[in-house]
């Protein structure tokens, strides 16, 4: 493996303005990280040769969503990153939850990740890369800087303990839906465990919906007390009518290809291109990539 001393600068920077937004110690947020107190005092201070092993580096670039090359995909305020903002901001300050469930592709994911880069103890959780209960909770421990080796019991325990000692944390389950059933029925104690202390934001399209509302309806143990303590309701941006949900598609498409064309004369014609082909904001960036 060769990495760059490019690649890894990228890495380090990246690091030390993840920590700006973390209330916790030095110590803590290194733990979040993998990493020694001790060696992420030696990062802060410049030093990267031969402190880190290639496979951390690569673990902490990926964590932290360094690109190898750079990707000129610019950002644009359209109505679901604005919605995605105001509710997060919502949650974090008066500690509540939500749950916003909607169409897939529509930058749902894309624009949380920005939001949350300039929130303080703002947590990020994708839920499919931990299914599991045990998965679940000892991610969610080691994102927050805890522990997360030793007994199941223990680790949710300090998990929940250690929440409530935070300024107005924030925690978004990115993929809920993913969750097993025993991952997703220990929210209801997470949230127990912390209510009022810590805001939460679950984030799901459809397969969210449809577990919530079947375990509802079948009155699985769980569902109706977690769905009440989310809100009681789902927080959905694009309308359900076809003509408004043209319109809907039809700005959020214009918007963020105006932000990424240099010939904005070409918006119209991707506009239709994705309208007429039913197709979400991927399709459009990749339009965009190609040079269409």
């Amino acid at each position: 493996m060769n990495l760059t001393n490019e690649f890894r600068q990228k890495v380090r920077l990246a690091l030390i303005e993840a920590r700006q937004n973390y209330g916790g110690s030095d110590s803590d947020f290194s733990k979040s990280k993998g990493i020694k107190p001790s060696i992420y005092s030696r990062l802060k201070n410049g030093e990267m040769e031969r402190i880190l092993s290639d496979t951390t580096w690569i673990s902490l670039g990926r964590e932290l969503q360094v690109n190898v090359f750079e990707d000129n995909w610019r950002v644009a305020r359209t109505a679901v990153y604005s919605e995605i903002e105001d509710n997060l901001n919502f949650c974090a300050a008066l500690s509540k939850s939500m749950v916003l469930v909607d169409d897939c592709g529509i930058g749902k994911t894309f624009c949380t990740k920005h939001i949350i880069k300039k929130m303080k103890n703002t947590f990020y959780i994708d839920c499919s890369q931990a299914k599991s209960k045990q998965q679940f909770i000892r991610l969610l421990s080691k994102t927050l800087g805890i522990d997360n080796q030793g007994r199941y019991s223990d680790v949710k325990a300090n998990l929940k303990y250690y929440i409530t000692t935070l300024e107005k944390p924030l925690i978004i389950l990115d993929e809920a839906g993913d969750l097993e059933y025993n991952a997703f029925l220990e929210l209801k104690e997470l949230w127990n465990g912390t209510d009022g202390a810590c805001g939460w934001y679950m984030i799901g399209a459809d397969g969210l919906r449809v577990k919530i509302q079947k375990g509802i309806s079948n009155k699985k143990v769980g569902f109706a007390e977690i769905f009440s303590r989310f809100s009681d309701e789902y927080v959905k941006l694009v309308p359900n009518g076809k003509l408004d949900r043209t319109i809907f598609y039809s700005q959020l498409i214009s918007d963020v290809a105006n932000a990424n064309l240099e010939d904005r004369t070409k918006t119209k014609m991707l506009v239709n291109q994705c309208i007429k082909k039913e197709t979400t904001l991927r399709y459009l960036e990749t339009l965009i990539k190609i040079g269409i």
